[in-house]
């Protein structure tokens, strides 16, 4: 019997501090493991992807967060370790508490960092995010 495959859904928040530095995790596990990434996770049978993002927030890294728009939706498609997501990334910003790895099983580091100095290798979420972030600074400057 032929095994199905179907996407799944998963989330990320694209959060910014008063510095305008980018909070970023790296990834333990596939896929792309040893990658930096915008925190998030997948979106559970009957759970909306806005409480998702929310929730996943609180459990990676321990803050409650605001969300203030979708900044984008990526096509995480990657052949060669058989994934494929399609993952909605909201512009969000803390309403309380402090960061720290709460998923230290899942997160080897978390940080943040300037939008001019991102660390390497990111992830194809997250470099999808920055473009649309970036695209829609340069919308605005018109």
């Amino acid at each position: 019997m032929e095994k199905t495959q179907h996407p799944r859904v998963g989330v990320g928040a694209f959060i910014l501090n008063e510095k305008q530095e980018l909070l970023l995790v790296l990834r333990k596990k596939e896929p792309e493991a040893n990658h930096w990434s915008i925190p998030g996770g997948k979106v559970e049978w009957m759970e909306n992807v806005e409480d998702t993002v929310i929730r996943e927030i609180k459990e990676e890294v321990g803050v409650t967060i605001q969300i203030d728009s979708l900044l984008c939706i990526t096509n995480h498609i990657l052949p060669k370790e058989e994934t494929h997501w399609v993952c909605p990334t909201y512009k969000s910003r803390i309403h309380k508490g402090t960061v720290k790895n709460c998923e230290p099983e899942a997160i080897i580091d978390i940080g943040w960092f300037s939008l001019q100095e991102m660390p390497t290798p990111l992830t194809l979420t997250t470099k999808k995010a920055l473009e649309n972030f970036f695209n829609h600074l340069e919308g605005q400057k018109i």
